[in-house]
C-alpha cells in the first residue's frame, strides 16, 4: 500500500480529520490531513483547503491547508470486478414511499408551486468488516471520469462518493460550471431523450446564465450533450464565464448551490417542500465538496475545483447509508422515479459488493 493510503488508514484508525481524492481523468490521487481534530469552517471561501459544504449551505466544514500535511501520489488502478452487481430485490415499503412523495412532488408542480423539484430517499445497504480504504480504490477504478473522495471528521461522520456533476471551476476571474440532468441506464446505441428530461436539463441550464448574468461580463456555453457517468447517463451542458470581481465567487456559490438539478426550481419553494416532505436529514449529500484557492496536485493557487455531492453514501458502524434522488417535473412517473434511483444506487453498490 502507498505512503498516503497507509496514512489514510492510520487517521481513520486515529480518528483524525483528512480527505483523499481524485479529480476526472487525472491518474493522482491526493490526500489532505489534518494535524488536529478540530472542527474548522470556511467563512468566505476566500481560505485555502478542502471544503465539504452540506445540503443547506449552513455547514461549511473546511480541512485547511495551513493546519494540514498534504501528499500527492500516482494512481495504479485495481482490477474491479464486473460480474452481477447486487440482487435486485426491491422493497415494497421503500417503493411506495417513495412514488407517494414524487406524486405529492408532482401534485405541488400542478398547482404552480414550483416547476422542479428534486425528491430524494436513502438506502441502508450492509458493510460489517468493510476496508474503507480498498474501498477508495475500487471508486478510483471505477469511475475515472467523476470525482472520487473519501472524507473523514469524527464530527462529521464518514463520506464516500463519485460525482460526475461539477459544481465550479475557478481560474483566477475565469469560472466553468455545468448544468447536468436527465438520467438513463447506459445502453450501446443511440441514447433517446424524452421531453420529460429535455425540459429538466433546459431548467437547470437557464437557471445558471440567467443568474451568472449580474456578475460575469462575458459568459458562453454548449449544447447539450450526452454525457457518461458509470452506468448511467445524463444530459450536460458546459458552461464558461468570467466574473467581473474574482471576490465574487461566494455570491456565485450562493446562487448555485442547491443546484436546480439537486434542488428544484424556483429555489427556495423547492428547497421548502424538501425539508418539509422529505422525512430525513440530506446532511451533505447534494452539499458540495472540493479544493479551495488551490490545485494541490498542480501546487498553484487561486484555483477552486468543487464538485455537487452526488452518488454517496455515509459509512456508520456496519451500515452503509446510500443517497439517491431523481428530478421531478410536471410530466413525472412515480414508478419510473423510483426505478431511476435505484439505477442510481448502483454506483455505490458496485462499490461494495
Amino acid at each position: 500500500m502507498s505512503e498516503l493510503l497507509q496514512k489514510a488508514t492510520k487517521y481513520l484508525q486515529e480518528k483524525l480529520p483528512f480527505v483523499i481524492y481524485s479529480k476526472p481523468n487525472e491518474a493522482k490521487i491526493v490526500g489532505v490531513f489534518q494535524k488536529d481534530a478540530t472542527l474548522n469552517f470556511t467563512e468566505d471561501f476566500t481560505e485555502t483547503g478542502f471544503v465539504f459544504t452540506s445540503f443547506d449551505g449552513e455547514k461549511l466544514v473546511l480541512i485547511p491547508e495551513n493546519n494540514s500535511d498534504v501528499f500527492v501520489e500516482n494512481f495504479e488502478t485495481i482490477d474491479v470486478e464486473n460480474a452481477s452487481i447486487f440482487d435486485s430485490e426491491i422493497n415494497n415499503e421503500a417503493k411506495g414511499n417513495f412514488e407517494n412523495l414524487v406524486q405529492k412532488g408532482i401534485d405541488a408542480i400542478n398547482s404552480e408551486s414550483f416547476q422542479k423539484v428534486v425528491l430524494s430517499r436513502t438506502e441502508a445497504v450492509s458493510v460489517e468488516n468493510a476496508d474503507i480504504i480498498y474501498l477508495f480504490q475500487k471508486l478510483v477504478s471505477s469511475y475515472p471520469t467523476a470525482f472520487k473522495y473519501c472524507f473523514f471528521h469524527p464530527k462529521v461522520g464518514l463520506w464516500l462518493g463519485a460525482t460526475p456533476e461539477q459544481l465550479l471551476k475557478v481560474n483566477s476571474n475565469e469560472i466553468k460550471t455545468v448544468a447536468l440532468a436527465g438520467t438513463q441506464v447506459f445502453k450501446e446505441g443511440k441514447i433517446t431523450w424524452e421531453n420529460k428530461e429535455k425540459e429538466e436539463q433546459q431548467f437547470v441550464t437557464d437557471f445558471i446564465l440567467d443568474n451568472l448574468s449580474e456578475f460575469v461580463s462575458s459568459k458562453t456555453f454548449t449544447e447539450p450533450y450526452t454525457f457518461k457517468a458509470g452506468n448511467i447517463v445524463h444530459i450536460k451542458t458546459d458552461i464558461s464565464a468570467t466574473l467581473k470581481d474574482k471576490k465574487d465567487v461566494k455570491k456565485v456559490l450562493k446562487i448555485l448551490h442547491p443546484t436546480p438539478a439537486v434542488c428544484g426550481l424556483p429555489k427556495k419553494e423547492a428547497k421548502e417542500f424538501i425539508l418539509k416532505n422529505e422525512g430525513y436529514d440530506r446532511e451533505y449529500y447534494a452539499g458540495f465538496l472540493g479544493e479551495l484557492n488551490k490545485d494541490f496536485a498542480k501546487n498553484e493557487t487561486e484555483k477552486s475545483d468543487l464538485f455537487v455531492n452526488l452518488r454517496c453514501m455515509k459509512i456508520e458502524e456496519k451500515t452503509a447509508n446510500l443517497f439517491i434522488g431523481c428530478g421531478i417535473t410536471k410530466d413525472s412517473n412515480p414508478e419510473k422515479e423510483f426505478f431511476e434511483t435505484v439505477n442510481k444506487s448502483l454506483t455505490m453498490k458496485k462499490i461494495l459488493r
